[in-house]
């Protein structure tokens, strides 16, 4: 058994907010505090430092067939490598490079080195479901996971068209759940990938699909009810039409009305919260968007802050990023069609301190972390890497826990900005447990990880430990003490060990009947067969992860 002394716990779940206490754990996991006649074998004195559960991304492209791409496109992002080294438990660092996209060995590596234990590929596509997990599992350290890409995908916009049944349209949401290894379903601007590929350069959300005749509405009212009745933790992620146009607040907004009740988690929503007010048809709708959150209790948002400094914007929206790339930098692109799936575009991409789009962006970001009231409904985002790298985190951190820095570096943005944004009177500085709540017991409840995102006992022993610094920055960005399943990995910000994470996924049930049609449309209209899209648990193991832990999925149908 491991103790952990003076330990300044932010807990949300267990409501502790920096009480000094001693932890336990044991096998993994945190156990109960066993009494004085307990045998301990180790104690490490953790000097009153700020201790927390591992970080949870919920959304960082880190996995997804366009992850590849971004890095083929932006060869000077990978010119600088880090070498191998020995760690201290006989194992091997493995070499790397990469900022903006980071190979996958790095991307766990530096993930660990700030504290973070999980992160989750947003968008996998069915037929990249193998090569996704692939790449996962390459990815050391932190637990992972994917989201399935549906809703642009051919046959599910046939079933809609015909007039499916929801039992019928549940069965193949549930289908591909289970056979892809998915934790949750994504839906990238409902039905415009596929619409693009018949020429439709925008499809707002009552707009007419040219070849199905359905709109996104009807698409997002589908997947949201197929995820809710079976049962999935995570409620129907979506990617909103309009993505980037000026005066899509009006499109967010009608999305969010558009479930009807329904749970619904919005993406990046910074890049969907902008207004055409303004001499240069270009302003911050963040207020509106924080006030529909407030008073929708069924809804959940992660921001997609931008930050400045090069980047890649990297998105399954091919309409969007065909719009964007006249705006790449430096000046490479790519968009591509998926079969009858979907497609991506990758666009690499810097943002400006002293460009006036660039800079109301940041802010509109900054906006919604501080308008919207529940911490438990919003969370910390860059959407890597198209806002910004995830290694920003402790940067983003502080500017959302002092004011005084927040206003230096609006002060040094584009000097429009502050005119143009309501961020400088904004008041509300984050707490230390509202940065838990954001950062991890937040997505962990979203997503369904009931033994994470907290240090109960039976929890995952995953905590990161960090001392206390009034430069938030410097203090998020190096912790003290880092421990994934009870095993101390990283101290004073130098990795010491690269175990192998989990992966985590869902098996929801599922009328076997749906696996014919399933099978027929594969075999009539694509290149891939059906039954090469599953993914066995046994083939994650010999390929060098670990068989996938499957959560709980209850029908609520």
């Amino acid at each position: 058994m491991l103790r952990l002394d003076r330990a300044r716990v932010y807990d949300p779940v267990q409501g502790w907010r920096g009480q000094s206490r001693s932890l336990f754990i044991e096998n993994g996991r945190m156990v109960a505090d066993p009494g004085p006649q307990a045998t301990v074998e180790r104690v490490i004195d953790l000097e009153d430092a700020v201790v927390m559960a591992g970080g949870i991304d919920i959304h960082s492209h880190i996995g997804s067939g366009k992850v590849n791409l971004a890095r083929t496109l932006m060869p000077h992002d990978h010119a600088r490598t880090e070498r191998a080294a020995a760690l201290e438990n006989g194992a091997w660092r493995h070499g790397g490079s990469g900022q903006a996209t980071p190979t996958s060995w790095i991307a766990g590596y530096r993930y660990a080195e700030m504290g973070y234990t999980a992160a989750f590929e947003p968008a996998m596509l069915p037929v990249n479901a193998r090569a996704t997990h692939y790449t996962l599992a390459d990815t050391p350290v932190i637990d992972k996971g994917a989201y399935v890409l549906l809703g642009n995908d051919d046959l599910f916009l046939r079933l809609l068209a015909r007039g499916a049944e929801p039992q019928r349209l549940a069965d193949y949401v549930a289908w591909m759940l289970a056979r892809t290894r998915s934790l949750a379903v994504k839906v990238v601007n409902p039905g415009g990938i596929s619409a693009f590929k018949f020429n439709q350069r925008a499809l707002d959300l009552d707009q007419a699909h040219a070849y199905y005749g359905v709109t996104p509405r009807q698409v997002l009212r589908a997947l949201a009810r197929a995820v809710h009745d079976l049962g999935v933790p995570h409620p129907l992620h979506v990617h909103t039409s309009n993505l980037g146009v000026p005066g899509n607040v009006a499109t967010t907004l009608a999305t969010m009305e558009a479930a009807e009740g329904l749970p619904l988690h919005l993406t990046h929503v910074q890049f969907h919260s902008y207004g055409k007010e303004g001499p240069r048809g270009f302003s911050s709708a963040a207020e509106a968007i924080a006030e529909a959150v407030n008073r929708q209790p069924n809804l959940s948002i992660d921001v997609g802050q931008v930050m400045f400094g090069q980047t890649a914007t990297a998105s399954g929206d091919t309409m969007a990023q065909y719009a964007n790339r006249r705006h790449a930098h430096p000046h490479a692109w790519t968009c591509i069609d998926i079969e009858c799936e979907a497609g991506c575009g990758v666009v690499p991409f810097r943002y400006r301190d002293r460009n006036f789009v660039h800079a109301l962006q940041w802010a509109i970001g900054l906006e919604l972390f501080l308008r919207v009231r529940d911490p438990w409904r919003i969370f910390l985002t860059t959407d890597h890497p198209n806002g910004a790298p995830y290694t920003v985190y402790p940067q983003l951190m502080r500017l959302l826990m002092d004011r005084g820095y927040r206003n230096r570096m609006l002060d040094a943005v584009h000097p429009e900005v502050a005119a143009h944004s309501a961020l400088r009177g904004l008041d509300r500085e984050y707490t230390l447990e509202e940065i838990a709540i954001v950062t991890r017991a937040g997505p962990a409840r979203s997503l369904g990880l009931r033994d994470r995102g907290h240090l109960a006992p039976g929890a995952v022993a995953d905590l990161v430990a960090y001392r206390d610094d009034p430069d938030r920055d410097a203090m998020f960005a190096r912790p003290s003490h880092v421990f994934k399943d009870g095993e101390l990995i990283v101290r004073d910000g130098r990795l010491l060990a690269a175990p192998q994470g989990a992966t985590l996924a869902l098996e929801p049930e599922f009328d076997a009947a749906i696996e014919a049609q399933i099978s027929e449309h594969y075999a009539r209209h694509l290149s891939l067969r059906a039954e090469h899209l599953a993914v066995g648990a046994q083939e994650l193991a010999d390929y060098g992860g670990r068989a996938p832990l499957i959560l709980p999925c209850t029908r609520h149908g």
